[in-house]
C-alpha cells in the first residue's frame, strides 16, 4: 500500500468536515515528505504539490518509532510545536485507522506526545547576528544566513527557492500566486550572484552530495544532480557554526537570526 492511497482511504471514511479533511490531507502529505527526509513545500506550492511516493510499510518495523519522531522534532523546529502537535494528531488519527484494518502492525507515533508551547526564543542581538555573518563558512550558508536575516521570509520559503525565479538586479524573488514578494538587502545581494553563478534552473541551496533515485525533477539541480537543502540540516549547520559565539557552548538555532519584527 503507497502511503498517499492509504491516506486517501483514511480520509475518505473519516467523520471530518471538508474544511477538515483538506487540512488532515495537507497535514499527512506534510508527512510524506518529511518521512523521506525532505523539505515540504510551502505556500500555494505547498497545496499543489504531489507528495513523495513511499510505501505505507515505511511506518512499520523496528526503526519507524525512530523515523516518525525524528521527523517530528525535526518539523517542531522548522514551524513551531503548534503546527507540529496538529500534524502529528492527523498522523496519529490516520495509523490508528490503518492499524485496525491491519495495513500496520502498530503505531508508530504513539511514544510521541504533543510538545508543550514553548516561550519563543529571542532573536539574536545586533552584536551576535553580526558575529555570525562574519563567521568563515561556506558560501552557501552564508547567503542562507544573510536571507534569512533580510528577508523576514520562512526559512522553508528561502529553501524551496529556485534558482529561475531570482531576479538579482532588483534583490527579489518572482512570487508564485498567493504570496508575499520575497525580498532582500546589500549583504545577500553582493553573495547571491556566487553562489548561482553557471546555474539558470533547479533549486537555490543544494545539498552536498547527489540527489538519491526518485528525487522529483523540481528539488535537484539540472547541473549537478545533487538535491535541495532541508531545513534539518540548514538547522544543523547554523547550529554547529554557531557553537563558538554561544557562551553555553550548544550554538542557537537558525530562527533566532530573523530579524524581529517591530
Amino acid at each position: 500500500m503507497e502511503f498517499a492511497v492509504a491516506a486517501e482511504h483514511y480520509l475518505a471514511e473519516a467523520r471530518l468536515s471538508e474544511g477538515s479533511r483538506r487540512v488532515y490531507r495537507i497535514a499527512l502529505h506534510t508527512w510524506a515528505w518529511l518521512l523521506v527526509g525532505r523539505t515540504p513545500p510551502v505556500g500555494a506550492e505547498r497545496r499543489r504539490a504531489a507528495p513523495p511516493v513511499l510505501p505505507l510499510a515505511l511506518l512499520d518495523g523496528p526503526g519507524a518509532p525512530r523515523r516518525v519522531a525524528e521527523a517530528f522534532a525535526a518539523r517542531a523546529e522548522a514551524v513551531g510545536a503548534r503546527t507540529a502537535n496538529r500534524e502529528l494528531s492527523a498522523l496519529r488519527a490516520a495509523a490508528r485507522w490503518w492499524c485496525a484494518r491491519g495495513w500496520l502492525a502498530a503505531d508508530p507515533a504513539e511514544g510521541l506526545r504533543p510538545l508543550p508551547a514553548a516561550a519563543p526564543e529571542p532573536a539574536l542581538t545586533d552584536a551576535q547576528v553580526r558575529a555570525v555573518l562574519a563567521l568563515r563558512a561556506p558560501l552557501r550558508e552564508k547567503v542562507l544566513w544573510h536571507l534569512v536575516r533580510e528577508s523576514g521570509a520562512p526559512i522553508e520559503r528561502l529553501l524551496a527557492l529556485d534558482v529561475d525565479r531570482l531576479d538579482p538586479a532588483d534583490r527579489q524573488a518572482r512570487p508564485v500566486a498567493g504570496e508575499r514578494p520575497l525580498r532582500w538587502r546589500g549583504g545577500a545581494a553582493r553573495l547571491l550572484p556566487l553562489l548561482i553563478a553557471g546555474r539558470s534552473a533547479g533549486p537555490l541551496f543544494l545539498t552536498d552530495r547527489r540527489a538519491p533515485a526518485g528525487t522529483p525533477e523540481r528539488d535537484r539541480c539540472p547541473l549537478t544532480g545533487r538535491a535541495r537543502l532541508s531545513y534539518r540540516r540548514a538547522a544543523e549547520l547554523f547550529t554547529a557554526a554557531t557553537a563558538p559565539l554561544d557562551p553555553a557552548g550548544r550554538g542557537w538555532t537558525l530562527h533566532r537570526l530573523a530579524e524581529p519584527r517591530r
